[in-house]
C-alpha cells in the first residue's frame, strides 16, 4: 500500500524495518514481485528489491498505462501482488499477468479477489476482468492469473445490495472428485444451517505444475475459503470454508473483516462507506498509513464499525 499510495500520488517512499518481526526477516519473493508491479505503473527508480533486505526506497515517475508480465519465482500469491498494481492501474487503465500462487495460505484466494472484491469496484464504475490461466499451489507454484482495468474514476465505494451466495471449488493434478466433494460438503451445510441455496462452480484441472485444491465460498460480500492438504478429506475443506463464511455473517457489517481492509485505500482515494465487525491491525496500520498520505479514513464505532470517506 505504501508505494501504491506513492505511485498515485507521485511521492517518494522509503519504507524500513521490513518485517523485522517476522521469523525470516526482510522482503520475500511475493513482497519483491508486488513492488515490482507497482513500480511497472509509473517507471519507478527503486532501490533495496532484494530477498531479506530490510529497506526500499521507491520513487515514482508519472503513471501510465502499461502491459505487464510479473514472476514471483514461487508460489507467491498471485492476489496480493495484483491488489498492489491495481490502485495504480486504475488511472490509466492496462493489463498484468503475474504467475505464482493463485491459492495459497495466508492470502485471499483468486476467486475471492473475482467474486468478493471486484464486485465492490465493478459497482463504483470500475472495468475490472480477472481470469485464472492455471491455479498454483504452494509450493511449486505454477498459477497464471491475468487482470485488465480500463481507466477510472471510480465512484464512492458502496456494497451491493443483493445477497447472491455462491462458491468456486478447484482442484489441480487431484480426481475431479476431490472439488465436487468439497463443494458439496459446503453446500450441504451452508443450507442446512443457514437455509442458503448457493450457486457451485467446480473447477478441476487434471494437470498444473502444482497439486492442490482449495474453495472460496461468498454471500454478498462476505467470504470464506479453505485450502486442502494431504490427509484432510475434501468433505472438511469444504465445511470449513463454510463455517468461515457463517461466522462472517453471523457477525454485525456488509463486510467482512478482511475485505473492510482490503477496501480502504479505494475508500479513502474514492469516498464512500461501508461496515464491519472488526479494525484488524492489518486495517488500523493502512489507516494510519493513508491518513500519512493526505487520505483520512473516519472510523466509528458502536453496535458495528462504520467506515467513511
Amino acid at each position: 500500500m505504501a508505494v501504491a499510495l506513492s505511485a498515485i500520488s507521485a511521492t517518494p517512499v522509503r519504507v524500513t524495518g521490513i518485517r523485522q518481526n517476522r521469523p525470516n526477516h526482510g522482503l520475500a519473493p511475493q513482497h519483491i514481485a508486488a513492488v515490482m508491479a507497482v513500480a511497472g505503473t509509473c517507471d519507478a527508480e527503486c532501490t533495496g528489491l532484494s530477498p531479506g533486505s530490510g529497506e526500499i526506497t521507491f520513487t515514482p515517475q508519472r503513471v501510465r498505462r502499461t502491459d505487464l508480465l510479473i514472476k514471483t519465482g514461487t508460489a507467491g500469491s498471485i492476489p496480493l501482488v495484483i491488489q498492489a498494481w491495481l490502485p495504480a492501474a486504475l488511472i490509466c487503465g492496462g493489463s498484468i499477468r503475474v504467475s505464482g500462487g493463485t491459492e495459497v495460505a495466508w492470502s485471499p484466494t483468486i476467486d475471492y479477489l473475482d467474486r468478493v472484491f471486484a464486485p465492490v469496484l465493478r459497482r463504483a464504475g470500475v472495468s475490472l476482468e480477472v481470469e485464472v490461466l492455471e491455479r498454483g499451489y504452494y509450493p511449486e507454484g505454477g498459477g497464471m492469473a491475468r487482470v485488465r482495468v480500463d481507466a477510472s474514476h471510480p465512484r464512492p465505494i458502496a456494497i451491493p445490495e443483493e445477497e447472491s451466495c455462491g462458491l468456486v471449488s478447484c482442484s489441480v493434478g487431484l480426481p475431479s472428485h476431490v472439488a465436487e466433494r468439497q463443494a458439496a460438503s459446503a453446500r450441504e451445510l451452508l443450507e442446512a444451517r443457514e437455509g442458503l441455496s448457493c450457486t457451485a462452480e467446480i473447477d478441476s484441472r487434471g494437470r498444473g505444475a502444482s497439486v492442490g485444491s482449495s474453495i472460496t465460498v461468498w454471500k454478498g460480500a462476505k467470504g470464506g475459503i479453505a485450502l486442502g492438504r494431504r490427509g484432510l478429506p475434501a468433505e472438511e475443506v469444504g465445511r470449513a470454508a463454510a463455517c468461515a463464511l457463517m461466522e462472517e455473517c453471523g457477525r454485525p457489517g456488509v463486510v467482512d473483516a478482511h475485505l473492510a481492509d482490503q477496501l480502504l485505500i479505494y475508500l479513502a482515494c474514492y469516498g464512500g462507506e461501508y461496515t464491519t465487525h472488526t479494525l484488524s491491525m492489518h486495517a488500523k496500520t493502512a489507516c494510519w498509513l493513508l491518513e500519512s498520505f493526505g487520505y483520512p479514513v473516519r472510523c466509528r464505532e458502536n453496535e458495528v464499525l462504520e467506515l467513511s470517506a
